[in-house]
């Protein structure tokens, strides 16, 4: 019987949490509780495809060529999501490399820097709304956008952070390639802070574009394309929850994808934060995926027990 298949959606705060000055040495101790967690799918024999997010790194990347820019010749948005590939794709093999060791395990772990395909008329490139980088005052947002051109929104209150494009997935490129890796038990990192965003010019010819992929939407697609029956979604809470901050907030334990659908539909799902990664699971289970679970890092090793964690389940 052939190994089970996950798709692992990373969020790029588990490698740098708000609230933290996100040095590369907190970057990699955040990257190591993040194998621990990964540990467990090895214990279980899956093989693995690794996605993850990079919004704090990108906007990093964004403000430093910002504060240099009269120094150094500035790089384009593609450019910097290709960047974080290889630098976020670097600390998570290096350190599941490790694991592995740690857990006498013999498997290769390769990193892939993963252009996407999206359509270069999406109405996120005139509208952008994914967030990106450090969060600053109203105050400092205020200045930095005047400075340097940036649009900025209010992620939570009190909270702003510069936004940029966010255009949708329409194919993802490389992925013969992954799914021969994955099928012969090589953990693949791919498609990082949800692929390098490109676009078939009139030439046919590939030209990249300023933008960011969902990268939990990536996961999806790219779980359809190496055929997986399961997706985890790993972010900062352990559950998701019905009625979320408010007095009748309730854990969501097990669901069904209609009934996901419904409470989507209905709103009930915040379109900043949960909501996108909603839209992901049911894309991901509309096809041959057999559920989803949404938890945090130390919430994997409950969820395999199916004491914890949101589990999204297509419907019989």
């Amino acid at each position: 019987m052939p190994n089970p298949t996950a798709m692992i959606a990373m969020g790029g705060n588990s490698l740098s949490p708000k609230g933290e000055a996100g040095t590369i040495t907190q970057q990699f101790t955040h990257t190591r509780e993040t194998v621990d967690g990964i540990g467990h799918f090895i214990e279980h024999d899956y093989n693995l495809c690794i996605n993850h997010g990079n919004g704090p790194q990108v906007g990093n990347e964004l403000l430093r060529m910002d504060l240099t820019h009269d120094r150094v010749p500035p790089l384009p948005l593609g450019v910097c999501v290709a960047g974080t590939q290889g630098s976020i794709g670097y600390m998570i093999q290096q350190s599941l490399q490790n694991k592995l060791r740690d857990m006498n395990v013999d498997r290769e772990v390769v990193t892939l820097v993963s252009q996407v395909i999206v359509d270069e008329n999406d109405p996120s490139i005139k509208n952008p709304t994914k967030y990106v980088g450090a969060r600053y005052s109203a105050e400092k947002s205020k200045s930095l956008a005047e400075k340097f051109g940036w649009s900025v929104g209010e992620q939570e209150p009190g909270q702003w952070r510069r936004v940029v494009p966010s255009p949708m997935p329409e194919y993802i490129m490389h992925g013969k390639s992954i799914k021969t890796l994955v099928d012969r038990g090589t953990i693949v990192i791919a498609s990082g802070g949800g692929g390098i965003p490109v676009y078939n010019d009139t030439s046919g010819h590939l030209e990249g574009l300023d933008a960011v992929i969902d990268k939990d939407y990536a996961a999806a697609k790219m779980g359809r394309i190496i055929r997986a029956k399961e997706l985890w979604i790993i972010t900062d809470v352990k559950y998701v929850y019905r009625n979320f901050g408010s007095p009748e907030q309730t854990p969501i334990r097990e669901i069904t994808r209609m009934e996901t659908k419904e409470l989507y539909k209905n709103g009930e799902f915040q379109k900043g934060s949960i909501g996108p990664k909603i839209r992901a699971a049911m894309h991901f289970l509309k096809y041959h995926g057999e559920k989803v679970i949404i938890t945090s890092i130390p919430g994997i090793k409950d969820a395999f027990k199916g004491n914890a964690g949101t589990t999204i389940r297509n419907d019989a």
